[in-house]
């Protein structure tokens, strides 16, 4: 994961820092969004959201566990995630199993 951040930043610092003008820029965010919009991107990017989606569900799930009970009313009551009887989809894109 650290590389793709490490490439994504020479990316970015590359294209902010050019000094090759408007024109390379251009050319650049062109292929750019081919690349977005190549199926192969998007169904890869829809997965990697989705899985992001699950372990996000599990991490609030095991807080809401272990501290859910020990939160005042207050608190339980603004947050409707500490609220049990809610269907298992949060509205945030996360599931709790």
């Amino acid at each position: 994961m650290w590389k793709l951040s490490l490439a994504v930043g020479f990316a970015a610092g590359y294209v902010l820092g050019s000094k090759a003008g408007r024109q390379r820029y251009e050319q650049i965010a062109e292929v750019s969004r081919q690349i977005a919009r190549n199926p192969t991107v998007q169904s890869a990017t829809d997965r990697a959201r989705q899985q992001a989606g699950v372990v996000a569900g599990k991490a609030a799930g095991a807080v809401a566990d272990r501290v859910g009970d020990r939160l005042p009313n207050a608190v339980t009551d603004r947050v409707p995630y500490f609220n049990r009887s809610r269907a298992a989809d949060d509205g945030w894109g996360t599931f709790r199993p």
